[in-house]
């Protein structure tokens, strides 16, 4: 049982892709590294995460009461 397997060059085994079909200009393989390098890159890192204040841990902690007028609007505002 003999197989016909080709032994392949170095360049060949460090190739991130191959030509299998057509003759592509140096300018085409060049446009095709360029695209392919940009997709395998993953990208910008994402954004960070904007802040969620409704599960501040600090909130859980009761703060002192306020008196006298207005002391129901400063119930509600951040300190």
């Amino acid at each position: 049982m003999s197989e016909n397997v080709e032994e392949k060059t170095p360049e060949e085994r460090r190739a991130l892709f191959r030509v299998v079909k057509g003759d592509p200009t140096p300018e085409e393989l060049a446009a095709l590294t360029v695209v392919l390098a940009a997709a395998a890159s993953g990208g910008d890192t994402p954004p960070p995460k904007a802040r969620d204040l409704w599960s501040n841990p600090a909130d859980r902690v009761r703060r002192p009461l306020d008196v006298g007028p207005g002391a129901w609007r400063a119930s509600v505002l951040p300190r």
